[in-house]
């Protein structure tokens, strides 16, 4: 990293999450999702606050060297959102492009809804807006089958650790073997640390219900006016093409979809592209 990264514990009333910062300018803000941490944007952090802007990326509760709260009630958007909030006190933002990746994205696409007024722009990784994901119909339903194996306490708390992280590598990662993916090794040894991984399943728990896993009709949905930006990439194997592309029709501002070629996690995967389309996307500093 040739930028100077700064990590500092900010205190939002109800646990400590560990924020990196890095550059001075007009803000951004990074939210990485499961099973991440700041470190996810790392390639994206020394772009942007190269380029002249000043990134604030957050460890999300239950993830890196943040809070983790034990309780699945912990994890509810309300308190992600709380959090979120906090953070861009703490740093001085009352307005501010988001950028989120995974549940990152699905926590940025929740605050615009919410908190309009904060989102100058939105840019969306591999997750797309949830109406548009109910409407991509069966397809995705079977790619996001482990939300509902998810929701069994201690379950895949005792699957994923076994023979190494066998099944966690052949899930998320094509089967990739001790020490091949640097990513991979990473994410583990996050995983690895006590309540990490209950915590990092506790947001599926807290925030999706199989009662509303399949629903006759779509939601009324709220609808996004600021600029979005949406990026898919071929290789994810979790959500398919169709919700991110399907977003666009719940866009009244300027909406851009963009394809890359990468895994589902993009920032590492794909570094190059998405510092370019976000370079591209944000207002000039």
């Amino acid at each position: 990293m040739t930028v100077d990264i700064i990590q500092r514990p900010v205190d939002t009333g109800d646990v400590r999450l560990n924020v990196a910062t890095a550059g001075d300018g007009p803000p951004v803000l990074l939210l990485h999702g499961f099973p991440d941490s700041w470190l996810v944007w790392r390639y994206q952090i020394e772009a942007l606050a190269t380029a002249g802007y000043r990134v604030v990326a957050p460890d999300l509760r239950g993830f890196g060297e943040s809070d983790r709260p034990a309780e699945v009630a912990g994890y509810t958007v309300d308190k992600l959102l709380g959090d979120v909030l906090a953070v861009c006190a703490d740093a001085g933002i009352t307005r501010t492009p988001v950028v989120g990746h995974d549940w990152g994205a699905s926590l940025a696409w929740q605050l615009t809804f919410h908190r309009p007024e904060l989102v100058e722009r939105l840019a969306v990784l591999s997750v797309g807006h949830y109406a548009a994901g109910v409407a991509a119909g069966w397809e995705q339903r079977r790619l996001s089958w482990y939300m509902l194996w998810f929701q069994f306490p201690g379950v895949a708390e005792a699957v994923f650790p076994a023979q190494d992280w066998r099944l966690y590598r052949e899930w998320a990662w094509g089967g990739a073997g001790p020490g091949e993916h640097p990513e991979c090794e990473r994410q583990i040894a996050d995983l690895s640390r006590p309540g990490a991984l209950t915590a990092a399943l506790n947001w599926y728990r807290a925030n999706i219900k199989p009662e509303r896993y399949v629903v006759p009709e779509l939601p009324a949905a709220p609808r996004v006016r600021c600029p979005t930006l949406g990026i898919w990439s071929s290789g994810d194997e979790f959500l398919g093409e169709a919700q991110m592309r399907g977003s666009g029709g719940y866009v009244d501002g300027p909406w851009r979809y963009e394809r890359v070629d990468g895994g589902h996690w993009i920032p590492t995967s794909a570094p190059e592209a998405v510092n370019r389309l976000l370079l591209e996307f944000l207002p000039a500093p």
